[in-house]
């Protein structure tokens, strides 16, 4: 039973600290002390430059102290059992168990689903957006399915990287992530506002690479048919009138153009800093599938000042504020409108399907909060099931909490910051008493003018009729 308790806990090395999952396989010392391969080297050296050296096999004569070659010194001297005696129970750390490894299938045309399929299975998380689900499943069906034939005529089909803009909160990291799911592929998943150009304080671009590779299990053949999403990507606009070097900007976006393209990048494995001393790993980005996303604050202002220049003097003149409250301004948008925003042409050039997300309406957040696999509610309903309660809610309420997030103008992130604000007193109060047997959620709890219909469990229910 002792040794089977064993075996749950790692070896930790005396000196530095680490386990044996991550500093290697352990010398084992009297007194259960353990010390990893680098602390002994470390330890050996430190000796051998204070004047000590080791046995000669050759001569096992003992030597007189004060010369250089000779026994090495005697240690048992030191009692390691008064420094350490056995490891407690609190610095022991426990062994991970290794995850099971299903074996990777490789890429063929006929796993590949179609776009059709692609764009049914969004449909069952991602409300709306319709154009935009469409379009992602396009291309995605053509990257994968450009994998898959690879090189086998003289017609090298070109890698379709995908620019998407829509406000914030309308569901561009989600319809990724989900993608990404249902594929089953490697996603990266990073930040644009953290690179910055090699040499200076932050991330190198490669470092977005670095993360695929973490996320394929370091598998590199894997990570070369893998998805990154670059979001935020308006934060390396341009600056305008910018006296200095522009590192987090224009020179990221020139640093990301052979990113883009295709090009053999050496990342480290295991860290995203190059400086790491660890292995280094060759990755072809040619068939990576490279998503950029961003806000674009702003973008609506170019937009509506481009297309009021058309405008002319006369009787069939459009007025300047026709474009004021267009929902589908973004819509409009064009190459020349990103490069007014400030995105180079080169890097434009290497994104050539553009499309934009629509902002969220009433409607849209009402079905979010109640129609996909994973809705806001049904997660409320569950936590509160585990209770025993039943949750519903009233469409009046549902209303009422859409129209509180567009107040917010935060997108779909809203419903969830007012629904946790709702819920924190139902949450608190209901595991109190056992009797609840289901709480109904109306508009005036929301509003604040009410309070929710809770039902007590085994009380009977009027027949029909039965109440005047």
């Amino acid at each position: 039973m002792e040794d089977q308790k064993k075996e749950e806990y790692e070896k930790i090395c005396f000196m530095c600290r680490r386990p044996e999952s991550k500093a290697g396989k352990m010398i084992s010392l009297p007194n259960h002390i353990c010390v990893c391969q680098d602390c002994m080297q470390k330890a050996f050296d430190s000796m051998q430059a204070s004047g000590f050296t080791f046995p000669d096999p050759e001569n096992q004569t003992n030597v007189t102290s004060g010369t250089n070659t000779g026994h090495m010194p005697n240690i048992s001297m030191i009692n390691l059992s008064d420094l350490l005696g056995s490891i407690p129970r609190q610095q022991q750390i426990k062994k991970k168990k290794p995850k099971e490894k299903e074996p990777q299938k490789a890429f063929d045309l006929k796993s590949i689903p179609a776009p059709h399929k692609i764009k049914e299975s969004l449909d069952d998380y991602v409300i709306g957006q319709e154009y935009a689900k469409k379009v992602i499943s396009v291309a995605v069906y053509n990257h994968y399915k450009r994998i898959a034939t690879g090189m086998t005529d003289e017609i090298e089909i070109e890698k379709s990287n995908m620019l998407m803009i829509g406000p914030t909160g309308c569901g561009k990291t989600y319809l990724v992530k989900t993608l990404a799911r249902l594929l089953d592929v490697p996603l990266a998943i990073a930040d644009a506002t953290s690179l910055t150009e090699a040499g200076y304080i932050g991330d190198d671009i490669e470092s977005v690479i670095s993360r695929l590779l973490a996320a394929a299990d370091n598998d590199v053949e894997r990570a070369e048919q893998g998805i990154v999403f670059i979001d935020e990507i308006d934060k390396i606009a341009k600056k305008k009138n910018a006296t200095q070097r522009d590192v987090s900007g224009e020179s990221v976006q020139q640093g990301m153009l052979k990113l883009l393209e295709g090009s053999e990048v050496e990342v480290p494995v295991g860290a995203t800093n190059k400086n790491a001393m660890v292995p280094m790993a060759t990755v072809n980005t040619k068939n990576i599938l490279f998503i950029c996303g961003g806000a674009f604050p702003g973008l609506e202002d170019i937009i509506k000042e481009r297309l009021n220049k058309q405008a002319s003097i006369g009787f069939f003149a459009d007025l300047k504020d026709k474009y004021d409250n267009d929902p589908d301004l973004l819509s409009k948008v064009t190459v020349d409108d990103l490069r007014s925003f400030g995105m180079i042409p080169e890097f434009i050039g290497r994104l050539p399907v553009i499309f934009t997300l629509q902002g969220l309406t009433k409607e849209m957040l009402v079905k979010i909060l109640r129609e996909p696999k994973n809705a806001i509610i049904a997660q409320y309903q569950k936590l509160l099931a585990l209770d025993e309660v039943e949750l519903t809610f009233d469409e009046e309420a549902l209303e009422a909490i859409a129209e509180r997030a567009m107040e917010k103008k935060t997108g779909a992130r809203a419903l969830r910051a007012i629904l946790e604000e709702v819920m924190l007193d139902i949450m608190y109060e209901i595991p109190k008493d056992d009797s609840i047997g289901s709480v109904r959620i109306t508009r005036g709890y929301i509003e604040n003018t009410g309070g929710p219909v809770i039902t007590l469990r085994n009380t009977p229910v009027p027949l029909l009729g039965s109440v005047r």
